[in-house]
Order: C-alpha cells, then structure tokens, then sequence
C-alpha cells in the first residue's frame, strides 16, 4: 500500500519541482498538495515571522494530518520555526524543505554558496544552516546573494528568464565549495546555473524526497 505524503506549499512555484522530484525518486507514492499562498504573501509583509502566521502554518500542518498524511514535506524555506513547532506537535516525520541539502552541503566543505530569490527566507535559512553546522561539528560559513526580480519573472511563467538571471548570478560564488539554490522553485534554473560555475551545484526537491523516504523506511527497489 502506497503512503500518503502531504505537501505544504505556501507559493504555487515550488509546486512543479517537488512533483517532478516525486516522480523521479518515490512515484509509488501518493502525493497529497496543499497551497495556501497567503502564507507567502503575508510572510513578505513582514519583517520577521509572527505568532499569526506560525498559528495559520500550523493550523494547515494539522490539516494535513487528519488527511492520514504519512509524512509532511514542506516545500517553503521562509518558516523554519513554524515547521518545528509542526513537527513537535506530530507523531509523523516533518521535513524542511532544505534539511537533506544542507547536509550534502555540508559534506562539500567550509565555504557554501547560496543563491537566494526569497528575501524574507534568509533569515531562517542561515539560522537553520547555522544550526545543523554546529548539529556537524563543523565551522562551514555560508555565503548569501539575493538574486533581486527572478522570482517575480517565475510568478509570471517566465522560467526561462528566471533561469538565466539566477545563472548570471552564479559566477560571484565561483570560489566556494558547493553552491545550493535556495528554494524548491530555484532548482528549475540547476543546468543554466551548472554551466557557469565548475563547483558542485546543489537544489534541495530531489534530496527532500529521498531523506523522507528513508525516514518512513521505504527502500529503493
């Protein structure tokens, strides 16, 4: 009997690389999607992520689970804290979008890149990364750059163009050991990234997926 994988998304965007990723690595599995792209709206608002949108995070979260989800992906990097206070709450694995790609990161070396489209996630992704460096052992420092109008350009079916300006970007994290494309909706722009630099270039869909698989023990054939 296939398991139930609930899908939180708080942006459209993020939608087509996580299933492309599902499809790739686990496509037996039964994909469940919930969009509130209020969440992301409203994150963008503010500085900082408030009690309101930590509760609305949850809130959906729990949602999830009485739709008998098996597990909970979630496909957005701007709610770190709400994730945890999810996963405190469930009986059932919660992963953050990006916990398996900092981990692969981590293995490349002690300077990470970071290609940002999503200005008010890096706060908590730095925190996060921080926090499974130290989880390591390892004194890794990441370095961030905000790739400014690509996401806007990917709000409005401009793939292409989003591709390419996170790519020119690309070149300005040359020296350090591995590159992560922050977001799940970034990685759509990996090849066009990977023929600008000669690190390694990390996107996080296809990692999460397979880090959850594990954690609900499933194999692969």
């Amino acid at each position: 009997m296939s398991q139930r994988i609930v899908l939180l998304h708080a942006t459209p965007v993020a939608m087509p690389p996580i299933q492309q990723a599902f499809k790739d690595v686990w496509p037996e599995s039964e994909i469940v999607n919930l969009l509130d792209d209020g969440l992301t709206i409203d994150r963008a608002k503010t500085e900082q992520l408030t009690p309101e949108l930590i509760e609305r995070f949850v809130a959906l979260g729990h949602y999830a689970y009485a739709m008998q989800a098996q597990g909970i992906l979630v496909t957005c990097s701007a709610f770190g804290p709400a994730i945890e206070q999810l996963a405190a709450a469930l009986p059932i694995p919660v992963l953050k979008p990006n916990e398996a790609m900092f981990e692969a990161a981590l293995q490349s070396g002690k300077r990470i890149g970071m290609l940002a489209t999503f200005a008010p996630s890096l706060v908590t992704m730095c925190d996060e990364f921080d926090h499974y460096a130290a989880q390591c052992g390892s004194d890794a420092k990441l370095e961030t750059l905000l790739v400014h109008d690509a996401i806007d350009l990917l709000r409005k079916g401009d793939i292409a163009s989003h591709n390419r300006l996170v790519a020119e970007y690309a070149p300005r994290l040359s020296h350090c050991d591995a590159i992560m494309l922050a977001h799940f909706s970034t990685s759509q722009a990996a090849e066009a990234v990977r023929e600008r630099v000669s690190v390694p270039v990390l996107t996080a869909p296809h990692a999460a997926v397979k880090k959850l698989r594990a954690a609900l023990g499933e194999t692969s054939c």
